[in-house]
C-alpha cells in the first residue's frame, strides 16, 4: 500500500474554505491545481516538503511545479527539478500559488517581469497566495502582500516592509489567504498548516501523522535567532550583508 493509498482510505472528503470560490457545475470533478514555482537556483528543501504534503491531499488536487517552460531547472544546492507545466498551461483560478525561497535565484525571479505577471495573475485568483523563506520576497514583489502580515526567513524579515508587508516574526504566518512560512524547513509546517485549509483539521493530523513529522532537533535552541548562539546570529548576519545588499538595490530597482 503506497502512502497516497493509505489516505485514501483515511477519507478524501474536502472541507471547503471560506475564500473559495464557488465551483462550477461543469469544473465539479476536476482537480484543483496546486501550481508550485520552481526557478534556476531555488532552494530544493522549501519546495520538497509542502509537495509531498500536498501529494497526499487527495484526488481533488493536482499538484504542479511550474516554470516558463518544461525544461530541468537546477536547484541553488545542484538538485535537477523538470518542471510540470509551463505558466500557460496552469489553471487561471488555481487553490494555491506557492513560491519557495533561495538566494541569489530569488533575486532574479523577483526582478523577471514575466515572473511577477505570472505570480500576480494567478495569485489574484488563487484560493490561497502562498510562500516558504524567500519565497515572499517574490510575492511582495508582485503585489501580493501589500497591507498582509507575512514571515519569511529572519535574516530577511525586515526587508518585506519594502514591499509593504507587515513582517512577523512567527514559525507560520495566515493573514486572510495568504499564508506565509518562515525559512527553508518551515514548509512542512506551513504545509501542515495550508492542508487543514485545504481539508480539514483531522485529514492534515493524518499526513503529519504519515509523515512521521515529530521533529526533534539535536540542538533545540539553535534553529531561532532569538535563543541560537550569538556568536552564531553574528556570523551569519555578516555572511549574508551581501545578500541583503543586493537585496535592498533590487526593491529600490522594484520602485517599491
Amino acid at each position: 500500500m503506497t502512502r497516497r493509498d493509505a489516505m485514501k482510505v483515511l477519507g478524501t472528503a474536502v472541507v471547503a474554505p471560506a475564500a473559495a470560490a464557488p465551483v462550477r457545475a461543469a469544473d465539479a470533478k476536476k482537480p484543483r491545481e496546486i501550481l508550485m514555482l520552481v526557478y534556476p537556483k531555488f532552494t530544493a528543501l522549501d519546495l520538497v516538503g509542502p509537495q509531498h504534503v500536498f501529494s497526499l491531499l487527495g484526488p481533488e488536487f493536482k499538484t504542479r511545479l511550474v516554470w516558463k517552460d518544461t525544461k530541468e531547472v537546477v536547484s541553488d544546492t545542484g538538485i535537477p527539478v523538470r518542471p510540470t507545466a509551463t505558466f500557460k498551461e496552469c489553471a487561471e483560478e488555481p487553490a494555491v500559488v506557492f513560491v519557495p525561497g533561495g538566494t541569489d535565484g530569488t533575486l532574479a525571479a523577483m526582478e523577471d517581469k514575466a515572473v511577477r505577471e505570472f505570480v500576480a495573475a494567478r495569485g489574484a485568483k488563487a484560493t490561497f497566495v502562498t510562500s516558504v523563506c524567500t519565497g515572499a520576497l517574490v510575492l511582495g514583489a508582485a503585489g501580493l502582500l501589500t497591507g498582509y502580515k507575512a514571515t519569511t526567513h529572519w535574516l530577511a524579515l525586515d526587508a518585506l516592509r519594502g514591499f509593504g508587508a507587515v513582517p512577523v516574526a512567527e514559525r507560520v504566518v495566515t493573514d486572510r489567504n495568504r499564508v506565509t512560512g518562515a525559512g527553508v524547513t518551515a514548509g512542512i509546517d506551513f504545509a501542515l498548516t495550508l492542508a487543514a485549509k485545504l481539508k480539514d483539521e483531522k485529514y492534515a493530523k493524518a499526513i503529519q501523522l504519515m509523515s512521521e513529522y515529530d521533529p526533534q532537533p539535536p540542538f533545540p535552541k539553535d534553529g531561532n535567532p532569538l535563543s541560537a548562539d550569538a556568536d552564531n546570529v553574528k556570523l551569519l548576519r555578516a555572511m549574508t550583508v551581501p545578500f541583503n545588499t543586493k537585496l535592498d538595490a533590487a526593491i529600490k530597482r522594484l520602485g517599491k
